[in-house]
């Protein structure tokens, strides 16, 4: 019993050392990315220019270019490109 307890102090003593001088570098941000990261005020701003899906398909349920163009890449089933040339609603509002 007395040899298995200083097997486990040895493996402890052993893995702290180990662990102190190997230690795992974190995927951590440097200063200048952190600098370059949009602040949240920014994310919220351009969120609230985004659309959701809620099931329109066609031109005549659009109000403008970039709002056909999110629901042409982001949501299943619209019927807004007719050449599929991957331009939608170009007779209506992306010329």
């Amino acid at each position: 019993m007395k040899k298995m307890i200083i097997l486990v102090i040895l493996l402890a003593i052993g893995w702290k050392l180990y662990d102190r001088t190997h230690p795992v570098t974190r995927n951590v941000p440097t200063t200048e990315s952190v600098a370059d990261a949009p602040t949240i005020r920014q994310l919220v701003a351009t969120q609230d220019k985004h659309f959701t899906c809620d099931g329109r398909q066609h031109c005549s349920q659009m109000t403008s270019c970039e709002e056909a163009t999110y629901f042409q890449k982001n949501c299943p089933g619209t019927k807004m490109d007719g050449d599929h040339d991957g331009i939608p609603c170009e007779q209506q509002f992306c010329r």
